[in-house]
């Protein structure tokens, strides 16, 4: 071996609250190996507490924060570690700042019929992000233009088809077990 590092993929999975971004990116990393994180995780307390009253965030509020998940995902990448990200990504300009971050970013978009992510929203226990917020978001919501890499994925499939169909679809390697696990 000549020390060159393997390429390092980078996705982020894109769309509205309700749509089922985690769910399908844990079951991507946990079939891929890819290192998975949640955006949420990322969002200031203040964020947290704004999003729980039912105030969406403004583009202000939103800049530091794309731009650091941009910075975990270009970190990874130093490090030769693919990722997976559940980000909403709404807007094409918020996916150009998570583009910043690391060589490459492909986006797998879940996409669905509203009233079939309304009705999760509403059965959804124990998250900050209340189903009133959910028309807002879907009002922000830009689809993906020709020029970004990725994929759309509608939402009625249930989770594993999902997962399935974007491990398919994004031409992701199954991770390989370790021995003795």
């Amino acid at each position: 071996m000549t020390g060159e590092r393997r390429p390092t993929r980078h996705i982020v999975v894109m769309g509205v609250s309700g749509a089922g971004k985690t769910t399908v990116a844990r079951g991507i990393s946990e079939l891929t190996g890819l290192r998975f994180a949640e955006a949420d995780e990322f969002h200031t307390e203040a964020h947290v507490a704004q999003m729980r009253a039912g105030i969406p965030l403004n583009d202000a509020d939103r800049w530091p924060w794309l731009r650091a998940l941009a910075d975990w995902m270009a970190a990874r990448h130093a490090e030769g570690i693919s990722t997976i990200l559940a980000c909403s990504a709404l807007r094409r300009a918020y996916r150009d700042v998570l583009r910043q971050g690391p060589p490459e970013v492909e986006f797998l978009h879940l996409d669905g019929a509203a009233e079939l992510i309304r009705d999760r929203l509403s059965r959804r226990v124990g998250h900050y992000m209340p189903a009133s917020l959910f028309d807002s978001q879907r009002a922000t919501l830009e689809q993906l233009d020709p020029d970004e890499s990725g994929v759309v994925l509608q939402v009625a499939a249930a989770p594993d088809d999902l997962v399935a169909a974007a491990i398919d679809r994004l031409g992701l390697p199954l991770h390989e077990p370790v021995a003795g696990r």
